[in-house]
């Protein structure tokens, strides 16, 4: 079988060690060997690289790459969505991870670069991204490392006392507000909790909303990071809402809050922290 693999390859003019995989622009990805400088330009897709043991092979990240700890030591290129092409350039990567989203995957590939464009939207997309990074990577860990995390969200969804099942969550991912919906990798971890989330799939992922939604809606725990705290209570009608006035709100702070808004390896960590905020704010009743 691998004998035919490799006959597959040499007919199609490409190295018999060439990695391949589509990213989710519906680019093609063709590298000649594996990696050994890779520049990401997405947190989630710098932890997945390093979940996967390949943390060496960084040579570079965006400003808002800070886990592992190590990564923090490395060149910093500017944001994700609009980074420094020359330095990008500069550190002579054989392959860079961005998202989809990113606005210099076409000026990247015209200097030359290898380039794949990745989005994880969902608990799916997560696992799909791991085993495409690990593919390019020429690593087999992708699945012990899927199954560790969804093992870990299940584990966080057996912690919880019953009493906390079933309450209306309020999860803010952003001001504005801007909420994290059922159908949100957010979403799915508090659906998978046993909890009601309040912003339905209807809405879209991680929806805009008028503030008057959320003091209808009256949620039983709100979920939201300490930067996004002030002035929370000052919110027209929000002393009225049952979070509030019970003051079963989970603050989350900075660290912890890049946790949970990042769709990749901590997830299980994140389902962790959502699962001990229900329990503290929302076992009484």
């Amino acid at each position: 079988m691998k004998r035919a693999f490799f006959c597959w390859l040499i007919c199609l003019g490409l190295p018999a060690q060439a990695l391949q995989i589509t990213d989710d622009r519906g680019t093609q990805v063709t590298l000649p060997k594996p990696p050994q400088r890779i520049v990401s330009l997405l947190p989630s897709l710098t932890e997945t690289v390093c979940e996967l043991g390949q943390c060496q092979r960084l040579v570079g990240v965006d400003r808002y790459s800070n886990h592992p700890a190590s990564v923090r030591a490395l060149p910093q290129v500017g944001g994700g969505l609009d980074p420094n092409i020359e330095a990008i350039v500069a550190l002579k990567p054989d392959l860079v991870l961005m998202s989809v989203s990113s606005r210099a995957s076409e000026r990247l590939e015209a200097l030359g670069l290898k380039v794949a464009a990745l989005e994880t939207k969902s608990h799916a997309d997560v696992q799909r991204v791991l085993e495409r990074v690990g593919a390019l990577l020429a690593v087999n860990d992708a699945q012990r490392v899927w199954r560790h995390i969804d093992a870990g969200v299940s584990a966080a969804a057996q912690s919880l006392p019953v009493q906390a099942k079933n309450l209306r969550i309020y999860f803010e991912v952003n001001r504005g507000p801007y909420a994290a919906g059922e159908s949100s990798f957010i979403g799915e971890t508090l659906t998978r909790l046993g909890v009601k989330n309040i912003v339905p799939t209807s809405l879209g992922p991680f929806p805009k909303l008028n503030p008057e939604y959320v003091v209808r809606a009256n949620p039983d725990v709100i979920m939201i990071s300490q930067r996004n705290v002030p002035g929370l209570p000052q919110r027209p009608g929000w002393a009225g809402i049952r979070a509030v006035r019970e003051q079963r709100i989970c603050i989350f702070p900075t660290e912890q809050a890049d946790v949970l808004i990042r769709p990749g390896p901590r997830m299980a960590e994140a389902a962790r922290l959502m699962a001990q905020c229900l329990a503290d704010k929302g076992g009484r009743r």
